[in-house]
């Protein structure tokens, strides 16, 4: 009988088992699969984490805006000159505990100004530069007929400004997430307050038993 010695016996052992952790490895990394995706309609309200959403944002300021709208300074303003009163969206601060992009929250409310059809919407400060970067542009080089003059844009009367708080109640595996947001209209010629509004947002939020 011929004998192996002991130390290529273990290399042939330690051999196999890697080339079955390997094979192991192989059909597990086959099986695996990438992240499911499911498309959905934009404006489907879904809410996954509890935290501020698209959905918020956009209810928000249809609800806010139509609240604004139908107060009497609009009719009042329209009484006394004639027509639509010019609006400008001004600062949304995030005063809550969370990442909010109010960029988004503020185009939300540009476009139900606009949507409503019962106010003219201006530019905001950020977007005027790049407005008047491109009209100096074209005074340079574009033809006389088609160049737009400085000195015409349309000054705004009113001035929207506000805010997004939040307030964080736990306990156990239960959340509360509470948002306050407070908007108000101003004059831009006397400071005058004219229409101040809030919505206030709760959700429970409930964690897995399983921390799934």
């Amino acid at each position: 009988m011929i004998r192996v010695p002991r130390s290529e016996s273990n290399r042939k052992s330690t051999g196999l088992r890697v080339v079955c952790l390997l094979g192991i490895l192989s059909l597990l990394g086959g099986c695996a699969t990438g992240p499911k995706v499911t498309r959905t309609a934009s404006d489907e309200m879904i809410d996954v984490s509890g935290y501020w959403n698209d959905t918020d944002s956009r209810l928000v300021s249809e609800e806010m805006i139509s609240d604004s709208l139908s107060r009497p300074w609009i009719d009042d303003w329209r009484g006394a000159h004639g027509s639509k009163p010019t609006v400008i969206v001004g600062a949304i601060r995030n005063q809550s505990s969370e990442h909010i992009n109010t960029r988004t929250f503020s185009k939300d409310l540009e476009r139900a100004y606009v949507n409503s059809g019962r106010v003219r919407l201006v530019a905001s400060s950020d977007e005027r530069g790049g407005v008047r970067d491109e009209r100096l542009d074209q005074l340079r080089n574009a033809t006389i007929d088609t160049a737009k003059s400085m000195g015409k844009e349309i000054g705004a009367d009113f001035m929207l400004i506000g805010g997004i708080n939040t307030i964080i109640d736990a306990a156990g595996g239960t959340k509360l997430r509470f948002y306050q947001v407070e908007l108000e209209l101003i004059n831009l010629e006397n400071n005058e307050k004219v229409w101040i509004g809030q919505k206030k947002i709760k959700k429970v939020v409930e964690q897995s038993r399983f921390g799934l």
